[in-house]
């Protein structure tokens, strides 16, 4: 990992003020430790892709289904914010807003929308979302006027050969690429709008799935351009076999430890992804989207309660200063 001597910057030598630091440390995704306190929610308004993976499948939604691209019902911008609403009323816990699916957030003018209508209500709420970076660098000034902060971009390949053996097709300003051509296209602009969104000052996650034999001997390539482009962390998240890719098998624990080991010290990785549901809302180990109303109940009474301990705790220390 790239030494750090300035208090004032991350492990890959980023700038960051204190706002910034504060939306880490809040963001269950980029904090491990934020995990257990802080939550999530993931707005399904963004129902249009402009590539195909050959590993992604958006057609159906099923109760056993817990996967990116996976969503009960696609909201419109006015029900995101209902929905934020009612969610951030009952589990203040919930840090972050997010659009991560079921689609790409940059192929959807919904996204920026329902980004609009939650910033004016809740003005210190953390924006983010998930993206396939093909529209990114024309994108970043509509995502910094609405107010994103952290940025999760999938990365696959730097390589297109590699690329073009991952995704089938790219659908860019309206026409179809295919193959090593369709490659080049994307990871040029993955790779340039990462560097203007750190630029920015955009915090960068990038998601790379392990391909095993087809990228799995790359992605150590893959981290030494994240370092060099200031991204943040990287998760290296395991295929789900299905779609074009259905007959793959996936990686085992082991190997997705070892490419997590040999890109660790160029980037931070993250080890506790649940890849997560495109409607998902709560902690990352506490899906309430999935969850029953008598459990969401049980939830909204502790975060109650602990909030009435910390109340009282915050009360009783200000007496004692008093005192």
């Amino acid at each position: 990992m790239p030494e750090d001597t300035n208090p004032d910057t991350d492990t890959n030598n980023t700038i960051m003020d204190e706002e910034l630091r504060r939306k880490i440390a809040e963001h269950p995704c980029y904090d491990k430790k934020a995990q257990h306190k802080y939550g999530r929610i993931h707005l399904a308004v963004a129902p249009k892709c402009n590539i195909q993976c050959n590993f992604c499948v958006r057609e159906f939604d099923c109760v056993n289904e817990s996967r990116p691209g996976v969503t009960s019902k696609v909201l419109s911008p006015e029900e995101a914010l209902e929905k934020t609403k009612l969610v951030l009323k009952e589990y203040p816990f919930i840090k972050v807003v997010a659009v991560a699916g079921p689609g790409d957030p940059l192929a959807n003018d919904e996204t920026f929308e329902a980004f609009e209508l939650i910033r004016k209500e809740f003005p210190d709420i953390t924006l983010c979302m998930s993206t396939n970076g093909l529209m990114l660098p024309e994108k970043i000034p509509d995502m910094l006027r609405v107010g994103v902060s952290t940025l999760t971009v999938t990365v696959n390949a730097i390589d297109p050969e590699i690329q073009a053996q991952i995704v089938d097709h790219i659908v860019y300003h309206g026409k179809v690429y295919k193959g090593v051509e369709a490659a080049e296209i994307q990871i040029k602009n993955q790779l340039d709008g990462i560097k203007a969104a750190v630029e920015a000052g955009i915090v960068l996650k990038v998601n790379t799935v392990l391909v095993p034999g087809v990228n799995d001997k790359h992605v150590v390539e893959i981290a030494k351009k994240l370092n060099e482009l200031g991204v943040y962390i990287m998760n290296i998240m395991p295929l789900i076999c299905q779609g074009a890719f259905a007959d793959k098998e996936p990686p085992t624990a082991e190997e997705r430890k070892a490419a997590q080991a040999s890109c660790e010290p160029y980037v931070m990785q993250m080890r506790h992804c649940r890849q997560c549901r495109a409607d998902a809302y709560g902690l990352l180990a506490q899906d309430m989207s999935q969850m029953s109303e008598e459990r969401r109940e049980v939830i909204k009474i502790q975060t109650k309660e602990e909030m009435e301990k910390a109340r009282e705790t915050l009360a009783k220390n200000g007496k004692e200063e008093k005192d």
